[in-house]
């Protein structure tokens, strides 16, 4: 058999060749990393495009791959109905208020045992302290107010008022009238059972609850005439409004009182005999005439 012979730079270049071409086979693949790393796992190429369709484009895909760099990000909250805050009840009546719904929140109060007297109609604080009793006994927060939600419970728990109901005798007994009250037209008043009576010729036309003076600014008792009506009078003295005063001795005075009304007995008046209904002093001023009689007594 022949032999072929190389020279030496072609076999040479052989050589070369060979050892370049197994290099490349003991190096393919491997990276440089920490002793133990785990390679990472090459996804399969996605047929579909490689972002999100744009809404109204067909058909949902898969959920789009987070880069690692970049932390995933929650969805904005979306807000519901009930998230939102209920509103706060709407304040229906409140101190100060003076009206006809006054008289019937007072007389529906009454009717369960939270108002204990006489319908007036002026909103006080002894119908912020029943409203707050009523509030109390319901779970309800003890504002004194009325607002919707404790007018609401308050209806459920009543009934409509009668004409008595909202505008009853005197809370007090009425007393025995006097000898002097018995003739003519007098307003028959008595510090013993606290109330006026308006009487006609020894008959009793009407009766209210009234309060006198304190110790050191006491109502004069005896008998005396009505010299002076005014409708709108504002004390000059104290600088308070004493609706429909009716004066019979110096300045004393039978008038409604907005503090009798709110307060009741726990004030006292600078010597006029006070009445807490408007309602009725309204009626009764209209009634009574100058030269009436007027009496005070135990």
């Amino acid at each position: 058999m022949g032999h072929v012979r190389m020279n030496g730079r072609a076999g040479g270049a052989r050589t070369a060749a060979i050892g370049l071409l197994a290099l490349a086979a003991l190096t393919a693949g491997c990276r440089a990393g920490p002793v133990g790393a785990t390679e990472p796992t090459v996804a399969a190429t996605a047929t579909g495009p490689t972002d999100d369709a744009a809404p109204g484009s067909g058909p949902a895909s898969a959920s789009p791959s987070v880069s690692p760099s970049e932390p995933a990000t929650d969805p904005a909250p979306v807000e519901t109905p009930s998230a939102r805050p209920s509103p706060r009840p709407e304040t229906l009546m409140s101190t100060g208020d003076r009206s006809g719904k006054v008289r019937e929140l007072q007389a529906r109060l009454r009717q369960i045992g939270h108002f204990h007297r006489s319908p007036t109609g002026y909103y006080g604080t002894a119908t912020v302290a029943s409203v707050q009793s009523f509030q109390g006994r319901r779970g309800l927060s003890r504002t004194g107010r009325t607002d919707t939600v404790t007018w609401e419970r308050l209806l459920g728990m009543t009934r409509r008022p009668t004409a008595r109901e909202l505008d009853p005798p005197a809370a007090e007994p009425v007393a025995k009238p006097d000898a002097r009250c018995m003739t003519g037209r007098v307003l028959c008043i008595s510090k013993n059972s606290r109330t006026l009576s308006w009487m006609i010729d020894g008959r009793v036309v009407s009766s209210m609850d009234v309060r006198f003076g304190s110790q050191y600014t006491p109502t004069r008792e005896g008998a005396f005439t009505v010299y002076w009506k005014s409708r709108d009078h504002v004390s000059t003295l104290y600088d308070t409004p004493m609706p429909y005063a009716m004066f019979f001795s110096g300045g004393q005075a039978v008038h409604y009182s907005p503090d009798f009304a709110a307060r009741g007995y726990d004030g006292a008046s600078h010597g006029c005999v006070n009445v807490r209904d408007e309602g009725r002093i309204a009626s009764l001023f209209d009634q009574v005439e100058n030269g009436d009689k007027v009496v005070v007594h135990w």
